[in-house]
């Protein structure tokens, strides 16, 4: 009878380790997806042309799935946040990360500091920017989430997403 007891006990005592170690790796991997961020992080930025009208490709990292989820714009912002120029992406890049993709005219000067960011169809801006004018080139930065977030709801706005 002992002997029962203590199998008893150890069946329990192990099997609670068990699931206390799996419930807890559950836990850190539903933190862990929870807590990662859906972004379009900008990850390069070039600029040519003349004054008042130039042409930026914008390099994209995000993470496509398809139609449901996107980056569907780039767009630049002056520092204040107001909308200068808007890029539509007309489709997902699934299998094309990093993308770049170019547009224009930005109207604006060769010494002119702006924000170049990207837009998620699901998530919305994320926090990884590029910042500079196009004499002095531009630089990876880091901006607020809700920076100028009403410029989000401005024209023009993506159509349906091709594929």
């Amino acid at each position: 009878m002992k002997f029962l007891y203590l199998k008893v006990f150890s069946v329990i005592f192990i099997g609670s380790i068990f699931y206390g170690c799996s419930a807890n790796k559950a836990q850190a991997v539903d933190e862990r997806i929870e807590n990662e961020i859906i972004a379009a992080d900008i990850v390069s930025v070039t600029a040519q042309g003349g004054a008042g009208a130039y042409t930026f490709s914008v390099g994209i990292k995000s993470p496509d799935t398809g139609c449901g989820q996107y980056a569907d714009w780039w767009e630049v912002l002056s520092e204040d946040g107001k909308l200068l120029y808007r890029r539509i992406l007309v489709h997902s890049h699934v299998n094309e990360q990093p993308f770049i993709r170019s547009g224009g005219p930005v109207a604006i000067g060769e010494n002119e500091v702006v924000i170049v960011r990207g837009h998620m169809n699901t998530a919305g801006y994320g926090t990884k920017i590029y910042k500079g004018s196009v004499q002095g080139g531009f630089q990876e930065g880091q901006i607020a989430h809700d920076f100028a977030k009403d410029v989000e709801k401005q024209q023009p706005q993506p159509g349906d997403c091709a594929f």
